[in-house]
């Protein structure tokens, strides 16, 4: 009988101890953005960043997140577009090379869905942004995935003869997909 018990309390340990995931892993991460140009969607992603988590699923409201996003690291589709995103009418990365994020709250909204708080910030403007996030156990780690969506021009983002939301629409999603390991 002794045996019973000790061997139901060894399988009921993981469920009642949640990890906490502590460690990005880089290259099974993703930061994405869509954005409409001339009313087609294009796609384009960062290539680097980095990130320092922390993250118990039994304990949301004390997470901490923040991410620094290279932002000469970005793909936009081509070398040419990829030029003129680097240069001063967008991301301007001599001036600014960071983008960064860096959560405030974090708040339960039911099973495995979240919502994080924080400032965004891209050219040195920062501005308040809500994500609504998912997480998911897989294996040992941990994934994240969500997105919301900016208004690139309330970051300086298309200046000059890019301004114009003809050309270049005004929203631009930023999506995130993470992949973080339990802390050791």
């Amino acid at each position: 009988m002794k045996a019973i018990v000790f061997a139901a309390a060894l399988l009921a340990a993981p469920l009642t101890h949640a990890a906490e995931f502590t460690s990005v892993v880089p290259e099974k991460s993703s930061i994405a953005f869509v954005t409409k140009q001339m009313g087609v969607a294009v796609d384009g992603s960062f290539k680097r960043f980095k990130a320092s988590l922390a993250f118990d699923p039994a304990a949301p409201q004390t997470a901490a997140a923040q991410f620094d996003i290279d932002t000469a690291s970005i793909d936009a589709g081509g070398a040419e577009a990829n030029d003129e995103a680097k240069g001063k009418n967008w991301f301007a990365v001599q001036q600014y090379p960071t983008a960064s994020f860096k959560a405030t709250s974090v708040k339960a909204l039911g099973p495995n869905k979240f919502e994080v708080r924080g400032p965004l910030t891209i050219r040195g403007k920062s501005k308040e942004v809500v994500a609504p996030v998912s997480f998911k156990q897989d294996g040992a780690n941990g994934v994240f995935d969500g997105a919301l969506t900016i208004k690139r021009l309330e970051f300086g983002l298309g200046q000059g003869m890019w301004a114009d939301t003809e050309t270049v629409g005004d929203d631009v999603q930023i999506k995130f997909h993470i992949v973080a390991a339990p802390k050791k």
